[in-house]
């Protein structure tokens, strides 16, 4: 049922210019940003016009006003509603961090933007009467329903919680040492926790060096506080250990309960029913070498109709997850949990149990298994003309890695790639071609920043860093892949069916003019005003393209980009430049496409497992869980890289590398190792006798009396002065000379004085340097 928006308090509702004959009524800007104050989760245009009833001129006038809220920066847009920067949205994930001075709960958002000028706001719990479950109470996570008050004298926000999603054990993570003088103490992971005291008689088996758990059991007024030992994760000595610290650190579930194995190993494999059988058609799984699950599978063909000529029919087969994940049952519990699958260099903490990721919901060579399939047919100009989806039963007919499939269609086939080249793989390559041109008229975003992946040894130790080749293997896997997400919100939204959409918004105002004033030192020119393309990006990177700012010019371009989320409501995707976009393709390691699944069975009537009433209710707050668990996931995956490039160099302090300068703060600057692609931090203390001025806009630091410093993207020498394992942080000291950097750092009116006194960060260190946006 549609709800009843108000207009602001005091205000009726103004009489529309056809009712009274006059000039239509407009409402002034403060009016509108109060409206938007008090209704968050109703702010969209349409809601505003409606609350002032606004029509015909008078909507283009409110079009106008909010057009110059935004550029002034006093509304940001997010998703279809209008919000005033700085604000939580209707609902948000929270960390409870204490209670005020009448017992009630106190929380702040558990994400917070890093480069956010204010601080995160406080949050006041309400009470309820109707909480389901434990209470929450102080170290809980929950997800609750924000509301704004009106009343300035009391608190800005207060929520009613929704769920307690976990609870924080009141436990520390850290390194057990044997001191000279016979005493055990823990030195915790976290550096901004207190060093504690272990009694001998609480060790628990662990031995000196090993990573563990342990729980405080008394704080006294004097001397350490004391802890037991209540699990031993291994030795720190051991790079597989420094995994653990980031599951640990970062709370992500990594042993399923009891009951969600045992339903796990009940599951049957699916039968017959709502199926169609295509264990005839010759679909194939092309995926990493090392993977053990393949949720997908492709096929294409010439199209034969006469009517599209030139047009191709391509396939896509998904991992019917759905048929052993229902609804409210212990493995959809547990999967909601864990939002998505977290890989590190050395292990995967999977979002489902093996027995269902890696066996039965595996397209697995030539064994029959379920199936959602995308049939698409696209015209020779690679527009797709139509899609229809089908519940199948299928069976792959190959199972190849990337480098196999790139090697067969380049000349050089195996055993296994020469009986299908002429008949399945070249289709697919042919396919790809067309929807290639679809692609290249379409111009998403084409940033060029490749990947490193870390190698290990048998035995768990770095090898080496590699940047993965970037095959036509991976490129068509992935567009096929990204037009079958396609077809899965178009559908949904053509059959009204509620869903979990990924979006990406445009660049907000305010990085637009950063990235707008450093295009500028370069003398390229961005435009201002007009509604951001990713084209525009694509032509500023094409003019660096080979030129020795190519690099920086990628990373400033990433950082002027926002997060994208999952959200049921759809504003498109910025970056893949899609109007409709969905995750569908990877049911078995991301909730939200299993989400997508279950809408498809519903909106088509494919079987008795949809989506059920319940979850389309819960969109909203499944969306800002599993958005939360990508975060918490990439953050994990980081930190991990971090620590065993710290480990891999422990024993080289002294040495000396080449870098390139990856982040540049008013504390200092990040510089990322061109062998490691790790990052390490020079403090700006340690620069040299200069007064150093940080320019947000130019990314650069500039002494104050010589004009010279250093920038983003600058390649330097630097020396590695110490390197700490447990906290993945690595700190240099810089051997190259600075340089003249851009003429307008000093006078920029961002740029900020620094002295000797304050110019020092404690520890010199950094953890997580990186800044990409995932």
């Amino acid at each position: 049922m549609a709800r009843r928006i108000s207009p602001p308090k005091g205000k009726k509702r103004p009489a529309s210019s056809a009712e009274t004959g006059r000039e239509p009524y407009l409402p002034g800007r403060e009016e509108i940003l109060q409206f938007i104050k008090e209704n968050p989760d109703r702010a969209g245009k349409r809601d505003i016009a409606k609350a002032f009833n606004l029509k015909g001129d008078a909507r283009i006038g409110l079009k106008d006003i909010l057009r110059d809220l935004a550029d002034d920066g006093l509304v940001e847009k997010r998703a279809k509603r209008l919000a005033v920067p700085g604000s939580l949205p209707s609902v948000a994930v929270l960390d409870i961090t204490g209670r005020d001075g009448d017992g009630g709960l106190i929380a702040k958002p558990a994400e917070w933007p890093a480069d956010h000028e204010d601080r995160p706001p406080t949050v006041f719990i309400r009470a309820s009467r109707n909480q389901k479950g434990p209470t929450p109470g102080v170290g809980d996570r929950v997800l609750a329903r924000i509301f704004q008050s009106a009343d300035s004298s009391g608190p800005a926000y207060t929520a009613r919680i929704i769920k307690r999603i976990e609870h924080r054990k009141d436990a520390v993570l850290g390194v057990l040492r044997h001191l000279d003088n016979g005493e055990w103490r823990i030195e915790p992971v976290e550096r901004r926790q207190a060093e504690l005291s272990v009694d001998p008689n609480q060790l628990n088996n662990a031995k000196a060096n090993d990573l563990v758990e342990v729980e405080v059991t008394k704080i006294g007024r004097y001397g350490l506080p004391l802890a037991r030992i209540s699990q031993i994760i291994g030795s720190v000595a051991s790079e597989r250990a420094l995994s653990m610290i980031a599951i640990h650190e970062h709370e992500i579930p990594h042993v399923f309960p009891d009951s969600v194995i045992a339903e796990a190993e009940k599951a049957k494999p699916a039968t017959m029913a709502h199926r169609e059988d295509w264990r005839h058609m010759p679909l194939v799984t092309i995926d990493p070498a090392d993977a053990k699950d393949h949720d997908d599978a492709v096929y294409a063909e010439p199209d034969t109709d006469d009517k599209n000529p030139g047009g191709f029919i391509a396939t896509v087969a998904i991992a019917d997850v759905a048929a052993y994940v229902t609804p409210e049952s212990a493995l959809d519990r547990e999967a909601l949990k864990r939002g998505n699958s977290v890989y590190f260099p050395d292990r995967v903490v999977p979002m489902l149990p093996e027995r269902i990721s890696n066996d039965l919901c595996s397209l697995k060579e030539l064994v029959d298994r379920p199936a959602l399939a995308v049939r698409m047919t696209f015209g020779a100009d690679g527009r797709k003309i139509s899609h229809t989806f089908h519940r199948i039963m299928m069976r792959s007919h190959a199972r190849l890695s990337y480098p196999q499939a790139q090697a067969a269609i380049d000349g050089t086939t195996d055993d296994k790639t020469a009986p299908i080249l002429d008949s399945i793989l070249k289709p697919v390559w042919a396919a790809y071609a067309v929807l290639k041109r679809g692609r290249d008229a379409r111009e998403p975003l084409e940033l060029d920043l490749p990947e490193k992946k870390i190698l290990l040894t048998p035995e768990g130790k770095v090898d080496k860093v590699v940047i993965p080749p970037r095959l036509d293997a991976h490129k068509l896997i992935e567009e096929f892949m990204i037009q079958a997400n396609v077809a899965a919100a178009e559908t949904l939204e053509r059959k009204r069916q509620p869903l979990i959409f990924r979006i990406h918004d445009t660049p907000s105002l305010a990085k637009q003019e950063i990235l707008r004033e450093f295009l500028r030192t370069l003398d390229i020119s961005l435009a201002r005003g007009a509604e951001l393309r990713p084209n525009q990006f694509n032509h500023i990177l094409k003019r660096v393209e080979g030129s020795d700012q190519q690099e920086l010019v990628n990373q400033v371009v990433l950082r002027s980009q926002s997060q994208a989320e999952y959200n049921p409501e759809n504003i498109g995707h910025f970056g893949l430049n899609l109007q409709k976009y969905a995750h569908f393709t990877s049911p078995i390691r991301r909730y939200a496409d299993l989400i997508v699944h279950r809408a498809l069975i519903t909106a088509l009537g494919l079987g008795p497992d949809g989506i059920t009433h319940k979850e389309e209710e819960d969109l909203p707050e499944i969306a800002a869980l599993i958005s939360t668990s990508e975060r918490r996931a990439m953050a994990a995956e980081r930190d991990t890289v971090d620590r065993l490039i710290a480990h891999h160099l422990a024993d080289k302090v002294g040495s000396s590398f080449q870098g390139r300068i990856s982040g540049v703060t008013k504390a200092g600057l990040f510089v990322a190792l061109a062998t490691y692609g790790a990052d390490g931090f020079i403090p700006i203390s340690t620069l040299g006798d200069d007064y150093y001025l940080y320019d947000e806009t130019n990314h650069a630091l500039s002494g104050e009396r010589s004009g010279k410093g250093f920038r983003l993207g600058d390649i330097v020498d630097v020396r590695l002065i110490e390197a700490l394992p447990v906290a993945g942080a690595l700190r240099f000291e810089m051997l190259t000379e600075p340089h003249d950097v851009p003429s307008g750092v000093r006078s920029h009116h961002k740029a900020k004085r620094f002295t000797r006194g304050n110019q020092k960060r404690p520890g010199g260190f950094s953890r997580g340097g990186r800044r990409g946006k995932g």
